[in-house]
């Protein structure tokens, strides 16, 4: 079956395929709005004609350059291409202003590429095992996971925690608008049935990241200013040393093993895995106060971690048929179109067909690795158009990307309400990070906690270990992180008071 299954993606036709469901999977993960997801759903239709290698191989390339491709507008522009490249901005941005956007590419693609072939790894070794594990999780475990991941909001709130856990609860509370999960009953809606199904997560990210960067441009404009390009970008190989890659291989693998554990998980996403495995290379870092500054250990983190999601969300939907997002969901249906029935039986009934998925996996890792390397250069051709040509075109493309999230003016509306509420919030000094957390992770905690209270009094919390140890994590997470909140917090005061001194002394 191994053999055959490579015979089928070795196929010339099947790897031109592939070849292009990466280019095109890259071009929808660069542009805000047009997701992965997106890919794969206007391609479906196009793979019907074709054999099951062939379709399968080009829907798995459209995921992976989708999944990586967001990487290019969240280093260039400050906006993540796709949910998964949020954490991406933070350290990948700055680096890019400081003139190192080639570092910053180069790191992200390289780490894509390690983060995706750990994850495939995993899939083809563990999938059993994992899957096994993986069916445990029940509301209670879920409920518990959900708490562990918004501790995680603690360490993104900076020196100021009432403001980002503030940012928090806007965001979860904003999850909440739309029919409430169990009964269906609506929250918040006021009549329109627009927000009967809330708030999409990309139109929010649009809003925070691409809107609200453009009205504080705007804010520039009213005086008379001589626009500046960024030319200072040199690329030397792939952007940075073999030493500073040796250096980050810890990071990385901690990174991948962390995106290929939320990626089994149903519901939680490469936003999640990005965003905890950020915070947990910052907390472990001997130099936590240079993450958000630019440097490449918070970019290793992120692109490791949300590429390590692919290999593990396949695990559930190839062993038990059970998809861990929208683009799996997708994947799911391209796997029944063509007649393959994922489940515990799959390796018996479509062996071939299987094994061709991984080896189609690592080839578009390899083209999604070769054409972003080589595509660098023109990347940070965008670094040289001047902000006043180049910001009214982001506009243009967001409009289109929350349009074609689901086919909905409304959407494009909630996006400029989101993205001045960013430009408020950022004028207040509130952090949106933990916003985004709190969006992603509301509606699971929420599910779960009313299916736990339901079940409380028939099943109590002391028979489920796994919530029990989760839960424990939560409180030793929020102890430590309040910890170096604080630590960091004093030493940024310190700073601030020796820098006045210093003025003071200079003044006299």
């Amino acid at each position: 079956m191994i053999l055959e299954g490579l015979s089928a993606v070795l196929q010339p036709m099947t790897i031109i395929l592939v070849a292009i469901g990466t280019i095109v999977g890259i071009i929808f993960g660069s542009i805000p709005g047009l997701t992965a997801t997106m890919a794969i759903v206007m391609f479906l239709p196009v793979t019907y004609s074709m054999t099951s290698s062939q379709g399968i191989s080009m829907l798995m390339a459209l995921y992976i350059g989708g999944i990586s491709g967001g990487l290019i507008s969240a280093i260039l522009l400050n906006i993540p291409g796709t949910p998964s490249s949020v954490a991406t901005c933070f350290d990948g941005n700055p680096l890019a202003d400081k003139g190192e956007a080639g570092k910053a590419l180069g790191t992200g693609v390289v780490f894509s590429f390690i983060g995706t072939v750990i994850g495939i790894a995993l899939l083809v070794v563990l999938s059993p095992v994992l899957c096994d594990f993986a069916l445990k999780f029940q509301a209670y475990e879920y409920c518990a996971l959900a708490i562990f991941s918004l501790s995680m909001v603690i360490a993104l709130t900076g020196r100021d925690m009432p403001k980002g856990l503030i940012s928090a609860v806007i965001g979860t509370l904003l999850a909440t608008v739309g029919l409430s999960p169990i009964d269906s009953k609506p929250r918040f809606t006021f009549g329109m049935f627009q927000l009967n199904n809330g708030f999409a997560l990309v139109v929010l990210l649009i809003g925070l990241f691409a809107i609200s960067e453009v009205m504080a441009y705007a804010e520039k404009v009213r005086h008379a200013q001589h626009y500046t390009v960024n030319k200072n970008v040199k690329i030397k190989g792939v952007g940075f040393t073999f030493k500073e890659f040796i250096s980050q291989l810890p990071n990385a693998i901690v990174s991948a093993l962390i995106g290929v554990g939320i990626g089994i998980l149903p519901g939680i996403g490469g936003g999640v895995s990005c965003m905890i495995s950020y915070t947990v290379s910052k907390n472990t870092s001997k130099h936590r106060e240079l993450y958000g500054t630019g440097i490449m250990d918070g970019v290793v983190a992120s692109e490791t971690a949300n590429n390590g999601t692919i290999g593990g969300a396949m695990i559930p939907l190839l062993a038990l048929g059970i998809p861990g997002d929208a683009a799996t969901a997708m994947l799911l249906g391209g796997l029944q179109i063509h007649n393959v029935a994922p489940g515990p039986l799959i390796y018996e009934k479509n062996g071939a067909v299987v094994y061709a998925i991984f080896f189609a996996m690592v080839i578009a890792a390899i083209f999604m690795m070769v054409f972003m390397l080589f595509g660098m250069r023109f990347f940070v051709s965008v670094l040289k158009i001047p902000k006043n040509y180049l910001l009214p075109v982001i506009v243009v493309l967001c409009a289109i990307g929350a349009i074609g999230n689901a086919n909905s003016v409304f959407d494009t509306y909630s996006m400029v309400a989101f993205g001045l509420m960013s430009y408020l919030l950022i004028k207040s000094k509130i952090p949106t990070v933990p916003m985004i957390l709190g969006f992603i992770l509301g509606p699971t905690f929420e599910q779960n906690l009313r299916r736990v209270s339901q079940l409380a009094s028939s099943d109590p919390f002391y028979h489920h270990s796994i919530f029990c140890v989760l839960i424990a994590a939560t409180v030793v997470v929020v102890i430590f992180s309040v910890r170096a909140n604080l630590k960091d917090a004093k030493k940024a005061d310190l700073a601030e008071a020796e820098a006045m001194k210093k003025s003071q002394t200079a003044d006299e």
